[in-house]
């Protein structure tokens, strides 16, 4: 097909692109608002309370702020260190609220570690199946949360 045929087809079958340049999404990346949702932060949550080291209450938004920021290339290196944001703690706390009246998660109340109930398995395991961008990065996500873990016991071993 040359250029002609191309512009042609374009209008026979009614093509348009969108608006390009300055008000246009230059990139895909999540700004750091869209990183504070709760949907995303509830996945977080369920990620870390599904597996063998879970989450205590009073470590989790700070344990999110690192794993996001391990996860996401967008704050790789960065200095923004999202763990101490207290807009991320307050919406983790929302999210952990949300998990608690959805019946996904269970908070011990005895030792505060954080559990997922056998519907939020089921959840995390839907969301994080096949092939697509959430799925990719709940997985990635999973893997940089056991380094997390696996680096704290260096560190504890070493001292």
């Amino acid at each position: 097909m040359n250029i002609e045929e191309f512009w042609e087809s374009a209008k026979q079958n009614k093509l348009s692109l969108g608006p390009m340049g300055e008000g246009a999404a230059d990139s895909p990346l999540l700004s750091n608002e869209a990183l504070f949702h709760l949907p995303l932060l509830a996945m977080f949550i369920l990620m870390m309370a599904k597996g063998r080291k879970k989450p205590r209450i009073d470590e989790l938004g700070q344990t999110v702020g690192e794993c996001i920021e391990r996860t996401l290339a967008g704050f790789k290196g960065s200095s923004q260190h999202i763990g101490w944001s207290g807009n991320l703690r307050v919406r983790t706390v929302n999210a952990l609220a949300f998990l608690e009246l959805a019946d996904l998660v269970h908070v011990n109340q005895n030792t505060k570690f954080i559990s997922t109930t056998q519907k939020g398995t089921s959840l995390y395991a839907l969301a994080s199946e096949g092939e697509g961008n959430l799925a990719i990065t709940l997985k990635h996500a999973e893997r940089l949360y056991g380094d997390m873990n696996r680096e704290t016991q260096i560190r504890l071993k070493v001292l």
